[in-house]
């Protein structure tokens, strides 16, 4: 009865109760020494581009989403470049994507460890912030399969475990069937993918792509 109460206390002021959060998103950004200073930028400016784009940013914000960006390298190089970021209005988003685009890179010269980076992002779930998201999605971007650190395939055992879902975008620069190696080795969770891009000039397109992909199929589901 005061659940109710307080419901129509709300109304009569206006107001309505707060949408919970549907989807809790790391973005999960590789700055390995295979990425170049130019590669490096395609990607941010990417990144930054497709949160800006209408679609994107209207199912974010349906979401209510809670978006995170960190950047990866190898083992013990993780870092949280982007916190828990609310996407409740367009003006959020595109402050969020203005953010990303002047993110300033951490390292250049270390190897690639996909474990450490999808373990960083199953802690990061853990932030009080996100514990009511129905969905949590860590999306990996990569352009190498891993070469040092937990075995991916090990770890993402553990996100299954805790419901969460791993996609990967797979940047087949100098990789040939990286794709397959993300789909055997990296995603997992229902519904999960892995797009490619045949090199970093596709990464701009294909992220968009990914986000949409991510957000908007499972809000529809949601409803």
């Amino acid at each position: 009865m005061l659940r109710i109460f307080s419901y129509m206390m709300a109304l009569s002021m206006g107001l309505t109760p707060a949408r919970a959060c549907e989807l809790a998103l790391v973005l999960a950004v590789d700055v390995s020494g295979s990425v170049d200073p130019r590669e490096y930028d395609v990607q941010m400016t990417g990144l930054a581009t497709a949160l800006q784009d209408s679609a994107v940013a209207e199912a974010l914000v349906n979401a209510r989403a809670q978006v995170m960006v960190i950047q990866w390298t190898g083992a013990t190089r993780q870092s949280v470049s982007v916190p828990w970021t609310e996407i409740a209005s367009y003006e959020q988003a595109t402050a969020l994507a203005g953010e990303v685009a002047e993110i300033p890179r951490v390292w250049r010269n270390f190897s690639t460890a996909i474990g450490e980076a999808i373990e960083i992002s199953i802690v990061a779930f853990e932030a009080p912030q996100v514990q009511g998201c129905k969905r949590r999605v860590i999306d990996v971007s990569g352009d190498g399969p891993s070469n040092e650190g937990i075995p991916p395939e090990h770890i993402r055992e553990l996100a299954a475990a805790l419901d969460i879902t791993i996609n990967a975008l797979a940047i087949e620069a100098s990789e040939e069937g990286l794709t397959d190696y993300f789909r055997s080795r990296v995603i997992i969770g229902p519904g999960s993918f892995a797009m490619r891009a045949d090199d970093f000039r596709d990464y701009p397109d294909r992220i968009r792509a990914k986000l949409l992909r991510e957000v908007t199929k499972q809000i529809a589901t949601l409803r």
